[in-house]
């Protein structure tokens, strides 16, 4: 327990100045947790082993590709479980059957906070299921506080949300104030949750602003302007997911060669089930590349590991695919 708070502790209550021990020329107080403290590693592990045990002798089985997913079938059809932390996502055909296991994890773990229909609000993300079978995914609070946050954007229209040097960078460039540098951070920060659940067109700008948030100067400052005026304009855009089977994965792979001012490349690519994006990348590749082939070569492999991690999971899921489509440029 640091020194500061050691101090404030024991003049609430002297009675904890006789525990305390010095160490290294500082005060020392070692105490017993009662109950986990929210944010500590050794924390969530606990948490998770314990829900997870609870669920496993409720019958449902973790799938092996991610850990935080669980399923069971009843009455020939699965239940699914999608849980992050103590937000959970409950599936079933029948409603019936929802609401037995709701019933059944609230006598472990008391009364909970459900949500039922179609629009659900699950860790600051807006989902609506569509009867049309598509799912609408949007965070326009969030990209509202982003907004009010920066403060700034240009006067004038944007057609993207970054321009094409966004990657060329001025090391002489003036560094920015501390004060600016943190908001630049916190922003940044902000977006690139964003970008991963409801808007990722953006991404492409938000992976470049991210290398630059421990050396951040007025360049930096510029090209975060410049998206955030772009958020701007079409803040309200929601991210529509959709197919018309999932028995076919489209994926796209391409790269742009020696695009970096270290001469290296840049990866993109996206994976589709006919409707919309249900993951997508883009990022600085990790070696320097001969030629456009070559950095093409490097973007598959770079990319191509999370569409077979997809396959993997959702065969675990009971699914299988008919084809899967691979659009690689060259």
């Amino acid at each position: 327990m640091y020194y500061w708070f050691v101090e404030i502790l024991c003049e609430v209550n002297p009675q904890y100045k006789k525990h305390v021990r010095i160490m290294n020329g500082r005060k020392i107080l070692y105490v017993k947790i009662l109950r986990a403290i929210y944010g500590c590693i050794e924390s969530a592990m606990l948490w998770y082993n314990l829900y997870t045990e609870t669920i496993r002798r409720m019958g449902f089985i973790l799938n092996p590709y991610d850990r935080c997913v669980a399923n069971k079938f009843i009455n020939g059809k699965q239940r699914t479980i999608v849980f992050h932390v103590d937000d959970n996502k409950l599936s079933h055909i029948d409603e019936k059957v929802v609401t037995e296991i709701i019933k059944e994890i609230s006598k472990h773990f008391g009364d909970l906070a459900v949500t039922r229909g179609r629009s659900h609000d699950f860790l600051e993300i807006d989902i609506f299921l569509g009867e049309d079978g598509l799912v609408k995914i949007s965070q326009h609070d969030q990209v509202q506080e982003a907004l009010d946050k920066f403060g700034e954007t240009y006067g004038h229209h944007v057609s993207s949300p970054c321009a094409n040097h966004l990657w060329d960078v001025n090391e002489n460039a003036e560094k920015l104030s501390t004060e600016k540098s943190d908001l630049f951070h916190s922003i940044v920060a902000k977006l690139l949750y964003i970008t991963k659940r409801s808007r990722p067109d953006i991404e492409t700008a938000v992976a470049f602003l991210t290398t630059r948030v421990s050396k951040s100067d007025v360049d930096s400052w510029k090209k975060l302007k410049r998206l955030m005026t772009w958020m701007k304009q079409i803040k309200d855009n929601t991210r529509v997911v959709g197919g018309k089977s999932v028995h076919e994965l489209f994926t796209w792979v391409d790269a742009a060669f020696a695009v970096h001012m270290d001469m290296r490349s840049h990866t993109g690519g996206l994976m589709s089930f006919g409707r919309g994006t249900i993951h997508c990348r883009s990022s600085k590749q990790k070696i320097n590349t001969k030629s456009s082939t070559e950095a093409e070569v490097v973007g598959f492999s770079e990319y191509i590991p999370f569409n077979l991690w997809l396959t993997m999971f959702l065969k675990e899921q009971g699914y299988s695919f008919k084809t899967m489509k691979v659009p690689y440029k060259c």
